[in-house]
């Protein structure tokens, strides 16, 4: 199976993460096109979405799994990311390194276990080792098991949990990839990719 996939531009992907968020009940308050604006202006970041034609109907192509990453700094000053920061300091290198953070990203249910989101995550690979950096680090909830499974099936380590005491299915859970140019290697999806600018 040959994944199609979009790189989107700021604006353009901003619109349509807004979009397919809608698809998603699990996440409790969706991103607006303008807070990811916010977010990615003015740092290297990118917006990648997956598409699939309906089973019944080849001609609909719908938007199915996405994926938004973006470059982290030890000199945040927005306070979520400086936090981020804080609060990954001890497990991750960040002095002489470029850091990517997988800010969000999903697969809508009835398409999950078929690929998308790791042909996502080895396309977010390929493009972060190009541009240079040297690890990449998600942030997800100890409730979210299917993307834990993903992750750990992709090769990313836990690197720290911050465990909610009164609930430890909303604990946190920190992983983390380093990324070597032979990865690319390994990776295992067939992919096209679009890039579509303004």
């Amino acid at each position: 199976m040959e994944y199609h996939i979009t790189q989107y531009d700021l604006e353009q992907g901003a619109l349509e993460i807004q979009y397919i968020e809608e698809f998603f009940g699990e996440f409790p308050r969706k991103k607006t096109a303008a807070e990811i604006v916010q977010r990615l202006s003015g740092r290297r970041h990118l917006i990648l979405l997956a598409t699939a034609p309906l089973a019944d109907d080849d001609g609909a192509i719908v938007p199915v799994s996405f994926k938004v990453a973006h470059e982290i700094t030890l000199g945040e000053t927005e306070p979520k990311l400086a936090d981020i920061v804080h609060r990954l300091s001890d497990n991750i290198q960040f002095p002489g390194r470029r850091i990517l953070y997988t800010w969000i990203g999903g697969t809508r249910r009835d398409w999950r276990g078929r690929g998308f989101f790791r042909a996502l995550t080895e396309q977010q690979e390929s493009w972060a080792i190009e541009q240079g950096f040297d690890e990449i680090v998600v942030k997800t909830k100890n409730k979210f098991y299917e993307m834990r499974g993903t992750l750990d099936h992709l090769r990313f380590e836990v690197v720290k949990y911050e465990r909610n005491n009164a609930d430890n299915a909303e604990s946190k859970v920190y992983l983390s990839k380093k990324l070597l140019p032979e990865m690319v290697r390994r990776h295992r999806s067939a992919r096209s990719v679009v890039e579509i600018r303004n």
